[in-house]
């Protein structure tokens, strides 16, 4: 794996920041890339402690800067020969009932979570046509293969990332080029916390829903969350398999979620939903 490069976007924390370490033990040089330089103390202190900082090039890159992000993969590629694995894996949440979310809101969830991931993707098409190879490595959500309580525009925005990935696959699939989607279920990452954002109205005492998203914040808080490495790993993993699957679902949760989902009548699967988030009255 010594000549193989890897592209990953939003790696200062979380699965990003793992998965870059993670790729570079298997031996590929990772181009580990992050909106903000001076968040990027983790992914060094940590490269350094797995022995793979000589393997790592870290660069600042925001993926909603759509005209600057084909001059940005040129410079990868001239930089280092060639481009082999792209991990689209910056986003964030927003937060709130459907009802409190502004579109401008929604739009910038959008702006990040999906348009940011196309362009990157658009962005390295040409080189893996060229190269006749590669691999884009989706990180999307059990979110976006079901609805999920207050955190409609997160599951809207990996929903269209399912979508648009499903269908790329089937066109770019004959050109060597691998398209995959990973959805993890709930894991320990920045997404409760620094990736999370509130819609304005959704807390504020006039919202009709704060008492509901209030009674859910707790038992969400509550809920048990996996270890991001696993994602990590099997990330990792996808890279190296010349031939991967269009989905993975990591995480128990996410399996008994979708399960539950295919299995349950609709009615009688809101119902569990709605008892168990205590969002009723």
């Amino acid at each position: 794996m010594a000549d193989k490069i890897a592209l990953i976007t939003g790696s200062s924390s979380g699965f990003g920041l793992l998965t870059s370490l993670e790729l570079a033990k298997a031996g590929f040089r990772v181009v580990a890339t992050m909106r903000d330089l001076s968040r990027r103390d983790r992914l060094d202190q940590a490269a350094v402690a797995a022995g793979v900082a000589g393997q790592l090039d870290i660069r600042a890159l925001d993926v909603t800067n759509f005209e600057a992000l084909p001059a940005f993969v040129d410079a990868v590629v001239r930089d280092c020969g060639r481009l082999d694995v792209l991990v689209n894996n910056a986003g964030f949440a927003v937060a709130g009932f459907a009802e409190d979310i502004r579109l401008e809101e929604l739009r910038r969830q959008f702006e990040t979570n999906f348009f940011g991931a196309v362009a990157m993707t658009k962005a390295v098409l040409p080189i893996m046509r060229r190269q006749h190879s590669g691999h884009i490595i989706m990180v999307s959500s059990i979110g976006g293969l079901l609805g999920s309580v207050s955190v409609s525009s997160y599951s809207a925005s990996k929903h269209a990332l399912e979508g648009w990935s499903e269908s790329l696959r089937l066109e770019v699939n004959a050109l060597g080029i691998k398209v995959v989607l990973v959805e993890p279920g709930a894991y320990l990452t920045d997404i409760w916390t620094r990736g999370a954002v509130m819609g304005e109205k959704a807390t504020q005492e006039t919202s009709p829903n704060i008492q509901r998203i209030l009674r859910m914040r707790d038992r969400i808080q509550a809920l048990p969350k996996r270890d991001p490495i696993e994602v990590a790993r099997r990330i990792a993993s996808i890279a190296q398999d010349p031939n991967p699957k269009l989905r993975y679902l990591v995480g128990r949760d996410a399996k008994i979620q979708l399960a539950m989902k295919r299995i349950l009548p609709w009615k009688r699967f809101e119902k569990v939903i709605a008892n168990f988030l205590k969002i009723d009255g």
